[in-house]
């Protein structure tokens, strides 16, 4: 795999269905790297001038635009260019873009564009990027964190804050001509269930058990929430919650009327954390009051009532994913409003205002791969009315439909294609009477399909695919944007999705408690997120502007992280002339948004939420590229290009070490020599990059290039004590991992064979972990200092760790804390902070804790036979530079006592037949000895 690309995949995640700006991102101005793609497909250098004279030949008159549909010149006049669409579709012209285009008028001049990139030609007209979609929405009547009434014509008795609801506040109640007795209170059995069961206390549930409710009004979730509780006699524990929609009408009624509820459990069920079914009844109050007058109490009462009754077919438990979507863009609304225009911030609020049937639908088919669906293929239980809740999303922008009579654009029509089975696909293919072997693939049949629309052999394709599909239905482009950007706001990463929800439901992740304390915002401003999701507007407006026949109201960005999606998705398909684009793209950005970067009040972490950050993983895939294919003067001026743009970054060893050697491939010794030894100069070369510039300069240093021997020169030659261990090979084929039969005679890799020699030389005891065993000690014995009250580092509540880990910050907004905690461990408490956290923590994730792969027994071995003071050092080193040491540990970590709380420990790094030391290795094992360890290499070689 190229260096950097499972970084760059992990940066972009989730690939996003819709790339609003592709067309527009490949047209983009390109960098001075001088390469292109050769008809072959390889890559060869540009002649100079070149560009310039296809610019001449490309020139047109200015302040005309071209026709998308029959490309005749037209002047840049709304009227002239309204009227001349109109004639041209009335004719039935096959358009060449897409229906979105032509309805957006998203065409320029030729002339202006062409001054962008010498490739224009390639992408026809559309260079323009498309505007956002400007859907219709419903405003949003009520707050986010509103929990609606089945009946919306009762609102407002609603709680939109989220506070619990005071009668006395409530000015207007709606009329009622139901009339409610006692005995429509009393008595009557409500069926309900408890959730939340996490959060109550561990304790066995029984049938027929007696509860009761008892109100949490300091709940910080929910004020108006309700704990269920075990009423028998001398068990007060609490089982779990009320569901929030219940809570927030009976809270209410307990707090302002007094009501008292008990009642049972009614079933236990099988897993712990689900939902448990349960009977209430109101008892009478002591003035036995009658409600009948108080029209606040019947709206609230019929409320309750209503939703108990739509839990009946559709528990809990069913649609909880709906509650977390709600909870999500809640979260986003309150803490990232000021990052969102209007319009978009009512487009998410009304969301709420929707149906049930309308949300549940949605989220469905949001976390659902598609992009399109058929309509008569969906078929949820809790989704009562799949056909109106289609309509209604369709109403308010949320979903897109497609009916037999609409005209397909090329990409919608590749995309519906996908929903046939192959038996339709053929039997299409036999309709237009095509050649249809039997042994092709799915996606073979498709591509023919398409090469035929294309040629315009079958224009009634659209109608034969739909006639088979019937409806269709997709998330809208709009929504998908919007919603993707909720996530990365609310996750602040690609990695994690809505599913962290799930896997918090089902109590498969648990996440550490911390507080989020946020004094200063990722993103101060919208434009600032358009900087990290978006190449800046002003780059390109006062060019850009004047072509446009029309105002893009949501004003025009190229968006960065869709370039790393889109080189992402061309390595995936081995499309080398789409990387290059991508590579260059990326290059004509750096410096021109590098600035940003360099705001001495920006928090170092922060700099990673950034379009120059973005683009500077895609140069550095880039770089791997080129390497890959023997460019090594493209690779170099790329690397000179981030060392200049990059003063102060953790990347800088990486990138000075590989300009050191490809300098090295041109044959530039000296000026490799010299980067070499400049590189060493620089704080942020470390780690193995820096033992490996020191080797370099040592081998490229000799006389007469220098005469003087670096002062670091004894410490890189220091001899690594070696052990040579010989066993019996399974196979020895190069470009395959060693087997040998152990001792036992089973087939073992090297580190099994170098756990038996150890075992039976000097009774070690240990483990294959290489840098897992380490990382698990590091975050057991540090977690209270990890999880600290550190303003700006928790955000969200799915992290695993402070959002500074991997920055020199970590260590020095703690310093005197992580010193403190140092010396304890130093001192001798590391087996005693080691027992507390595993304790206190258990199954918590944290960042590099792996609890099921050591148990608490090893961890304790290792640490107590380690010693305090090895313990501690190696924990500064992590703490100060976690992302530079955080790998590359020795694979054997081995221990024996000697007595019962004494004992000794060694690391081995072991190499089969074929293998030598990386440069992170030899640095760490030179580290380990400095900090008092002892480390040794196991070489394993075969009997001859």
């Amino acid at each position: 795999m190229l260096k950097g690309r499972e970084s760059l995949s992990r940066l972009v995640g989730k690939r996003r269905r819709f790339l609003p700006n592709r067309h527009s991102l490949l047209s983009a101005p390109q960098s001075f790297l001088n390469l292109d793609i050769d008809p072959n497909g390889k890559l060869v250098s540009l002649e100079e001038g070149s560009s310039n004279q296809d610019e001449q030949e490309n020139t047109v008159v200015e302040g005309s635009v071209t026709c998308p549909v029959c490309s005749v010149k037209l002047s840049a006049q709304n009227n002239t260019i309204n009227s001349h669409l109109d004639e041209c579709l009335s004719r039935g012209t096959k358009r060449k873009l897409t229906q979105r285009t032509l309805l957006e008028l998203n065409f320029c001049p030729v002339s202006k564009i062409q001054n962008f990139s010498c490739d224009s030609k390639e992408f026809g007209n559309d260079l323009c990027p498309a505007a956002h979609d400007e859907s219709h929405v419903q405003d949003a009547s009520w707050g986010l964190s509103n929990l609606r009434a089945v009946d919306e014509s009762q609102n407002q008795v609603d709680s939109p804050s989220g506070n619990p609801i005071n009668k006395d506040e409530i000015s207007e109640v709606p009329e009622f001509d139901v009339t409610i007795t006692q005995d429509d209170i009393y008595g009557v059995i409500l069926e309900t269930f408890i959730v939340g069961r996490r959060f109550g206390d561990e304790t066995d549930l029984y049938l027929g058990a007696s509860i009761y409710l008892s109100r949490d009004p300091d709940n910080v979730k929910d004020p108006n929430a309700i704990k269920v509780v075990y009423s028998d006699s001398g068990c007060l524990k609490m089982l779990g919650f009320l569901p929030r929609k219940l809570a927030e009408y009976l809270s209410p009624l307990i707090d302002q009327y007094c009501l008292n509820f008990e009642g049972c459990i009614t079933s236990v069920p099988k897993h712990s954390i689900d939902v448990v079914p349960i009977q209430i009844v109101c008892h009478k109050t002591s003035d036995d009051k009658d409600f009948n007058d108080d029209k606040v109490f019947k709206c609230l009462w019929r409320n309750a009532q209503q939703v108990i009754e739509s839990t009946k077919s559709c528990p809990p438990s069913a649609i909880k994913y709906q509650d977390n979507f709600c909870v999500f863009i809640g979260e986003v609304l309150r803490n990232s409003s000021h990052l969102l225009t209007d319009d978009e911030k009512d487009f998410i609020e009304s969301f709420t205002s929707m149906s049930d049937d309308s949300q549940r639908l949605f989220v469905r088919l949001y976390t659902r791969k598609g992009p399109w669906f058929r309509l008569s293929a969906i078929s949820y239980p809790e989704v009562l009315d799949p056909q109106q809740a289609v309509k209604e999303l369709s109403e308010t922008g949320y979903a897109s439909c497609f009916e037999i009579t609409n005209k397909l654009s090329d990409d919608d029509i590749k995309e519906i294609l996908d929903l046939l089975t192959v038996s339709e696909l053929r039997e299409i293919l036999c309709i237009l009477k095509q050649s249809c072997n039997r042994g092709l693939r799915k996606l073979d049949l498709i591509a023919s399909l398409i090469s035929s629309y294309n040629e315009d052999l079958c224009p009634l394709l659209p109608s034969m695919v739909l006639h088979r599909t019937g409806s269709c239905v997709r998330i809208s482009s709009n929504a998908e944007s919007l919603i993707w950007r909720a996530e990365r706001l609310f996750f602040l990463n690609g990695e994690q999705d809505l599913s962290a929800f799930l896997l918090v439901d089902l109590g498969i992740i648990k996440y550490p408690t911390y507080k989020c304390i946020v004094s200063q915002q990722i993103f101060s401003a919208r434009d600032d997120l358009l900087g990290y999701e978006e190449v800046s507007f002003y780059l390109y407006a006062k060019v850009l502007m004047p072509m446009l026949a029309f105002t893009i109201s949501n004003g025009f960005a190229l968006q960065a992280i869709e370039v790393a999606q889109i080189v992402d998705e061309a390595l995936d398909g081995s499309n080398t002339g789409l990387v290059l684009k991508c590579i260059k793209i990326a290059d004509s950005h750096l410096s021109n948004l590098v600035q940003s970067l360099t705001s001495e009040s920006m928090a170092p972490f922060l700099s990673h939420f950034s379009a120059t950050f973005v683009y500077s993983k895609v140069v550095l895939l880039g770089i791997s590229f080129l390497e890959r294919e023997h460019r090594y003067n493209d690779a170099i001026y790329l690397l000179k290009r981030l060392l200049n743009c990059f003063a102060r970054d953790g990347r800088r060893g990486y990138w000075t070490l590989r300009l050191s050697i490809d300098l090295e491939h041109m044959c530039y010794l000296n000026e490799s020599l010299l980067v070499a030894e400049n590189g060493l100069l620089d704080d942020w070369v470390r780690a193995g990059s820096r033992v490996a510039l020191q080797r370099r300069v040592l081998r490229l240093g000799k006389p007469p290039r220098r005469w003087k021997t670096p002062s670091f020169a004894e410490s890189v030659k220091r001899k690594i004590m070696e052990v040579n261990v010989q066993g019996r090979p399974l196979n020895c084929a190069i470009g395959t991992k060693s087997r040998f039969y152990g001792e036992d005679g089973e087939q073992c890799g090297v580190e099994q064979l170098a756990l038996q020699y150890y075992a039976e030389e000097g009774g070690w005891q240990g483990v294959h972990t290489e840098s897992g065993i380490w990382l698990t000690i590091f975050g057991l014995l540090m977690w209270d200092i990890i999880f600290s009250n550190v303003p700006n580092v928790f955000r969200t509540r799915f992290q695993t760790a402070p959002l500074d880990l991997e920055t020199e910050s970590f260590y020095l907004v703690r310093k005197n804390q992580i010193e403190s905690h140092l010396q304890k461990i130093h001192d001798g408490m590391a087996e005693e902070i080691l027992i507390t956290s595993w304790e206190l923590h258990e199954g918590t994730a944290c960042r590099g804790v792996n609890w099921g792969r050591h148990s608490l027994s090893e961890l304790r071995a290792a640490v107590t036979c380690i010693g305090g003071p090895c313990v501690a050092a190696f924990c500064r080193h992590l703490a100060q530079d976690y992302r530079s040491w955080s790998s590359g540990m020795p694979d054997l970590l081995l221990w024996r006592f000697h007595g019962k709380y004494r004992g000794e420990a060694k690391l081995v790094e072991v190499k089969g037949p074929r293998d030598r030391l990386s440069e992170q290795q030899r640095a760490w094992l030179l580290l380990l000895m400095d900090c008092g360890f002892n480390a040794e290499v196991c070489k394993v070689s075969p009997i001859v």
